[in-house]
């Protein structure tokens, strides 16, 4: 290994290649981040250098680069081990500027930077020779289109990519720092050394045997941070034991599909965000090794792995594939909105709704080679029996804290038993656990839980909808009834209505006393008094009275509106919630059973915090401080924030909208679109007490501050 400091000149200068190798990530740098602070940093080291320090340089960074063997008579060649981001915006600057240069007749600077983005022409083989960098296999088109086309660039007619963008920001930028007049060629003669002559790079330079992937692990904290599947990646096709070519022929076969859309999407896992496929890489390694560990360790775990037990790198990228494939499908079928799904489709989506990843190594683990000589009976008797065990723990609300160990545990317990015996073994170690992270809800703790509760204030909207979805389809015969001519139930679309309105007074007349108006206000929110029905009512038509609304829904096709209907044709009042709501339950039970005498434990009670950062909405409601219902606005009463509104909801979240957030500041960023200390922002509707009060008032109460 060879450390120097180096300028753009001496890197680019001679005849060579620099090639980003195609397990690379694809080009990522921006213009807030990157672009726009290197342009200022050249203008600014101009500056310097004109008015008092003519030795003046600026550093840019390392890069890391690895020689390759070349046959005789063609070009040097490098591989970009690291900062093939800061090689590649190098180039795009000086292709840029020499754009520039050349648009204003001025040929004598323009012949100075054209040697260090081309090679000459005497020295091509093919057109890929031609410059002096080779970007990875995805940016190969929009960086050939962008450093091809003539100036002026019409960028509108060149393929459209981040190098394209950068390429016109460039540009742009010189142009205007440039000027016009006199002056203009003088600024010209001060920029063309100052990029090339004045910034710096440490270039560490490997020979053909020396450890890259270890270098590489070293630097890559800096700059843009890699995702776990860039680091993985990065170290499966280092350690590829075949040709270039087979590499390349591996990437695309079995590698390439983690780089479009669906796999780069950020999906949110509690507060943690990262890309799909890393998230499907942590689950899957989960799945192989059941080893608890966090995701940010997964790169680590997995060369573990690789070094431990899956050396063959093409049978690895193959099973991974099959499993990438298989986990894909999974999730696209549980996302569609209608049509019948497999048992472990139904549980991916069931489970979902309850935001819990913990699933995902069980959903692997079952269509891991190890469990081929699991029936499909059993696998969908395992999902069915896990699917009762989640949704009731939810339903109670008991803790997830612990819970993603737990299943690792179960999935060791089961791979220490015959196939035949896996699928029984779940329900008893279930059953079998008294602990708060992993005991299994029993008929009576959800009873408790469901019946004469706030339910349209306890549970988040979706996860409602899930429940009454689960009950609508077991009324048609799914998943595993006599099914009716009707297909499942629209999924994740229906519309949560109360049958009794909240705004029951204006229609709905009684002669009620106080006490009795009170106790109607909390009983309308019961399970017994809400239907899933298949479009939204008009506004009049969901406050107005029993008779129109009955009329109205007797245009629904949901079972679970049509069977109200018939069950109390003329009124409608809460006997008839009360008792819908048992049976609705009863249903519930049915729907997620316990083993026949399962009893179940209590979760425990939740700590009480200490300080007022461990204080959260939850304690606020369970405390009776802010009551579930509770209305929440902006202490702002500007145009632009007096329809704010939040709803308190039982478990702590504020529903504002269509919307519900985990925190003061999540509902008052969804209000607003931007970040905001909701504690602070949002006060008791009618009043100017503030959230933060309410907490501290919780607090005085209930704990003591710490010192």
């Amino acid at each position: 290994m060879r450390t120097d400091v180096v300028k753009p000149r001496d890197v680019f200068f001679n005849p060579t290649r620099f090639v980003v190798p195609l397990f690379q990530r694809p080009y990522v740098w921006s213009k807030d981040l990157q672009w726009e602070p290197l342009w200022n940093d050249i203008t600014r080291l101009i500056e310097v250098i004109a008015q008092h320090n003519q030795n003046a340089t600026h550093f840019l960074g390392a890069i890391v680069l690895q020689q390759t063997p070349a046959g005789l008579g063609a070009l040097p060649t490098w591989n970009v081990i690291d900062g093939q981001q800061r090689l590649t915006t190098l180039q795009i600057l000086l292709d840029a500027l020499h754009g520039q240069l050349e648009q204003r007749g001025w040929s004598q600077l323009a012949g100075q930077i054209l040697p260090l983005i081309e090679n000459p022409t005497d020295f091509r083989v093919d057109e890929s020779d031609r410059f002096k960098l080779w970007p990875t296999n995805r940016d190969r088109e929009g960086y050939a289109a962008v450093m091809a086309a003539p100036a002026p660039v019409d960028y509108d007619s060149i393929l459209h990519s981040r190098l394209s963008i950068a390429h016109r920001y460039f540009s742009e930028a010189i142009d205007a720092w440039l000027g016009d007049g006199d002056i203009a060629e003088q600024r010209g003669r001060m920029l063309v050394p100052a990029i090339t002559e004045r910034l710096e790079i440490a270039a560490i330079r490997l020979d053909a045997y020396e450890d890259a992937q270890a270098i590489f692990e070293t630097l890559n904290a800096r700059g843009t941070p890699l995702s776990a599947a860039d680091l993985i990646k990065n170290f499966v096709f280092q350690n590829f034991a075949g040709s270039p070519q087979g590499a390349e022929e591996a990437y695309l076969k079995y590698w390439a599909d983690f780089e479009t859309p669906w796999w780069e999407e950020l999906v949110t896992t509690g507060r943690v965000t990262n890309p799909r496929a890393s998230l499907f890489l942590w689950q899957w390694l989960t799945a192989r090794t059941l080893e608890e560990f966090p995701i940010r360790e997964v790169f680590t775990q997995f060369k573990h792995y690789v070094n431990t037990s899956a050396k063959d790198i093409p049978s690895l990228l193959a099973h991974i594939r099959t499993s990438a494939d298989r986990y894909r499908e999974i999730i696209e079928a549980s996302e569609k909105n209608s049509g019948v799904l497999s048992r472990v489709e139904l549980f991916s989506y069931r489970v979902g709704t309850l935001d819990s990843e913990v699933s995902r190594p069980l959903i692997i683990w079952l269509d891991e080679p190890e469990q081929a000589a699991l029936t499909q009976a059993d696998k969908n008797q395992i999902v069915t029996t896990l699917e009762s065990w989640f949704v009731r723990r939810s339903l109670v609300k008991a803790p997830s804290q612990g819970t993603n160990r737990f299943i690792i545990e179960l999935l060791r317990t089961l791979r220490s038993l015959p196939p035949a015996e896996q699928a029984d073994a779940v329900a008893q170690h279930l059953a079998s656990t008294d602990l708060a992270h992993g005991y299994w809800p029993g008929d009576s703790e959800v009873r408790e839980a469901l019946v004469g509760t706030k339910a349209y204030l306890k549970y988040r909207r979706n996860r409602l909808r899930m429940v009454l979805e689960a009950i609508e389809d077991s009324k048609r015969g799914y998943p595993d009834g006599k099914r009716f001519a009707m297909e499942p139930v629209p999924r994740n679309s229906g519309t949560i209505e109360h049958l009794m309105p909240q705004k029951w007074r204006k229609h709905w007349v009684a002669d009620l006393t106080e006490e009795q108006q009170q106790a109607r206000d909390v009983i309308l929110h019961q399970l017994g008094n809400l239907t899933l029905t298949s479009q939204k009512l008009n506004s009049s038509l969901s406050h107005g009275s029993w008779d129109s609304k009955r009329n109205e829904l007797t245009k629904d096709v949901n079972r679970l509106t049509s069977e109200v209907l018939s069950s109390a044709p003329a009124t409608w009042d809460e006997a008839h919630i009360e008792a819908r709501t048992e049976k609705l339950v009863e249903l519930v039970l049915g729907i997620w059973p316990v083993p026949d005498g399962h009893v179940g434990r209590v979760a425990e009670v939740r700590t009480r915090p200490t300080t007022l950062s461990g204080v959260y909405v939850h304690h606020l409601v369970n405390s009776g401080l802010l009551p579930a219902g509770s209305r929440l606005r902006s202490r702002f009463q500007d145009p632009q924030h007096t329809d704010a509104l939040a709803i308190v909801l039982e478990d702590g979240s504020l529903q504002v909208g269509d919307a519900v957030a985990d925190s003061p500041s999540g509902a008052a960023q969804r209000a607003t679109g931007r970040p905001a200390n909701g504690w602070w922002w949002w006060v008791l509707e009618g009043t100017n007490r503030s959230l933060s009060e309410v907490r501290a008032e919780y607090l005085a109460e209930h704990a003591t501050l710490a010192d």
